[in-house]
């Protein structure tokens, strides 16, 4: 399955909040299509429908295909550790993840574009994978280009984060921004219960 290009609002009103998709938020609905939404909230839920929604939250959130999510929950599940947590470490530490949590990018496709345009350096060189999984004492800044500068200091001037997770720092003048170790389950930036996500994928396999 490839990665959703579609209308961002559409999967917020299905999903609920997703900050690394969209800074957008979800428009109150009147007239008819309200009341077909509060009478689909009265109709008996499967457990399926709980573990697939969480496991689409995830996905959408940190803007990866399913085969990529899929691949992430195999590795955690073989890792030392909870899987769960182990499957949301995986995916804050990603180079995109990273820089949306800095304040670098206003969303993780807006990230993902930096890094795929060779703006981003990590320990002085440039990386160009989204996907690249940072680890501690990392530095991560924008190159000496003006341009990639500007895209910076425009995202970062606009953000509304003010206070980051303990596992980040940012430097500023010039911009950059330190890992200073792995997350932790408190420091994960989606409201997600990946225990929902895990028995979607161990019924799959």
């Amino acid at each position: 399955m490839s990665r959703y290009l579609g209308s961002r609002l559409k999967k917020i009103r299905r999903l609920g909040a997703l900050p690394g998709l969209t800074k957008k938020t979800k428009k109150k609905k009147t007239g008819v299509e309200s009341y077909r939404r509060k009478k689909s909230r009265f109709r008996e839920r499967s457990q399926y429908s709980f573990r697939l929604k969480e496991k689409q939250r995830l996905r959408f959130h940190y803007g990866i295909t399913e085969r990529q999510l899929f691949k992430y929950f195999r590795i955690a599940r073989k890792a030392k550790g909870t899987t769960g947590l182990v499957l949301l470490q995986l995916l804050e530490m990603r180079l995109d993840n990273i820089l949306f949590r800095l304040g670098m990018a206003p969303t993780i496709p807006g990230a993902r574009q930096l890094v795929n345009h060779r703006h981003i350096l990590v320990n002085g060189r440039i990386v160009d994978i989204p996907s690249y999984r940072c680890k501690p004492q990392d530095l991560i800044m924008s190159r000496d280009a003006q341009k990639s500068k500007t895209l910076i200091q425009n995202a970062l001037k606009s953000s509304s984060r003010k206070i980051l997770p303990k596992h980040l720092t940012l430097h500023r003048l010039p911009y950059r921004g330190l890992v200073n170790q792995i997350i932790d389950r408190t420091g994960v930036g989606l409201k997600i219960d990946e225990v929902l996500v895990v028995e979607y994928y161990s019924h799959k396999t």
